[in-house]
């Protein structure tokens, strides 16, 4: 028998847990809920007997043993908003067809609430440990992960760690983030006099509307245009002019290509039958130098390396009203490209469009070496649960793993050939397959506590 195996003697205490955690909606900018989620983990943490620290309400961790090494295992408490088309309720925890539904499951309070568990484990069964280990929890991982920061201005750096945020195997390589506001000094656009579509840029919007003013002769001509178009989209007519509402398909922005872009498809249909002046700048940009694409190759900067894969875009929010326009993009760009390069591609194209462009966040990528101890030491981890080696990938994804100096990777917890609608309705886990990574980031914990 493994070390790990023993955290399933707590299974039904950890789905009630995982019952409250979800209850709570910690909306990453809803910062009341957050910090309400951060105390409930500590308090449940101090109720096992653990050492807590709280960083101004923003981070905290849950530690156990002293001296040796510093293991960080960090995980983030924020979500990113409910969306649309659940069919159960997104902040109450709901098992069917052997899953676990709920905003958060998949992406981070599951994994968040295992990392506590694992802390117990290893203190009920009273290991004797060589390092010290800390649950590391986080409030802002879906704001651009500056908690980490806050974090780390008081706290010492990881030794080694790693972040149970991504899939398995082990995650080496993150491409690099940029996120950029794309904004005109004014609306300038006629026909188009409102759109709004997204709630945040590390997602695939799935809805988006726009308001026009335009004649009866051009909105029938739109309807026909829609019907050979990529999405769906309805016909209102309002006090306020014609009303197109576009659907799509959420994702997350690390995988543009596997949503369906409501926002952009909506701009697509419009500039099939509106000049871009009457659409305004804002759109005229996104139609030029992006369209319907998720590869950048309109704006010049689509590419690939071997060690991580593609670029990839997104046009993750478009608000556009009387006064002002703006959208925001998010870029996710190979280990070995140079993102200023990047971003300087942007800001000529921009300027020809007469927007300007306001740099929100840049992440440098991330590539751990595959004979560093952390990596040896959780395929190992991972061997003695499977039977089998873990795969070595990169992601588009970010994670804490940027935050831990070098020293850390992203490992679990969603398995390859699980869909687990992550940033989408109905986000989920298979229940088997959660207790699963239960087991082998408990054997995580074990290895990296007692290892010298």
């Amino acid at each position: 028998m493994s070390f790990g195996e023993k955290i399933m003697d707590y299974k039904d205490e950890i789905i009630a847990d995982l019952t409250e955690l979800i209850a709570i909606p910690s909306i990453t900018h809803e910062r009341a809920r957050c910090e309400e989620a951060l105390n409930w983990m500590l308090k449940k943490a101090e109720s096992f007997g653990l050492v807590t620290k709280n960083i101004n309400n923003v981070a905290g961790h849950a530690e156990l043993g002293e001296g040796g090494k510093l293991v960080g295992v960090l995980s983030h408490l924020d979500v990113v908003p409910e969306g649309n088309n659940w069919n159960s309720l997104p902040f109450e925890l709901s098992v069917g067809d052997g899953k676990m539904y709920g905003r958060g499951i998949a992406d981070d309070k599951g994994a968040a609430l295992i990392n506590l568990y694992c802390l117990r484990v290893l203190k009920d069964n009273n290991v004797i440990g060589k390092n010290t280990v800390r649950a590391i929890f986080g409030t802002k991982e879906e704001r651009g992960m500056d908690d980490m920061d806050e974090y780390f201005a008081h706290e010492p750096l990881p030794d080694i760690g790693f972040t149970p945020d991504s899939d398995y195997g082990i995650c080496k390589c993150e491409k690099g983030h940029i996120q950029l506001e794309i904004y005109a000094d004014t609306h300038d656009g006629t026909t188009l006099t409102q759109m709004h579509s997204g709630k945040a840029p590390n997602a695939v919007p799935d809805t988006a509307y726009a308001l026009l003013d335009c004649t009866e002769n051009e909105d029938h001509q739109l309807a026909r245009l829609a019907d050979a178009k990529k999405g769906s989209f309805e016909f209102y007519y309002t006090i306020d002019g014609l009303m197109v509402l576009s659907r799509g398909k959420a994702a997350h922005a690390a995988f543009p290509e596997k949503g369906l872009n409501a926002a952009t498809a909506l701009i697509d249909l419009l500039t099939s039958n509106f000049s871009l002046p009457s659409l305004g700048s804002v759109p005229n940009f996104i139609s030029s130098y992006i369209g319907t694409d998720t590869d950048g190759v309109m704006l010049g900067i689509k590419m690939r390396d071997n060690e991580s894969g593609p670029l990839t875009l997104n046009v993750g929010t478009v608000h556009i009203d009387e006064g002002y326009a703006t959208c925001t993009i998010d870029i996710r760009y190979p280990v070995t490209a140079d993102g200023e390069e990047i971003i300087r591609k942007i800001e000529e194209k921009a300027n020809r469009e007469h927007v300007h462009v306001k740099l929100l966040d840049h992440m440098p990528p991330l590539n751990v070496p595959e004979d560093s101890q952390i990596v040896k030491i959780l395929s190992e981890s991972y061997e003695n649960i499977m039977g089998e080696k873990p795969r070595l990938y990169s992601t588009g994804g970010g994670t804490y793993a940027r935050k831990m100096g070098g020293a850390g990777v992203a490992f679990g917890p969603v398995f390859e050939d699980e869909q687990c609608n992550m940033h989408d309705a109905n986000e989920n886990l298979s229940v088997d397959k959660f207790f699963k990574h239960a087991q082998i980031c408990c054997e995580s914990f074990y290895n990296l506590y007692t290892k010298g």
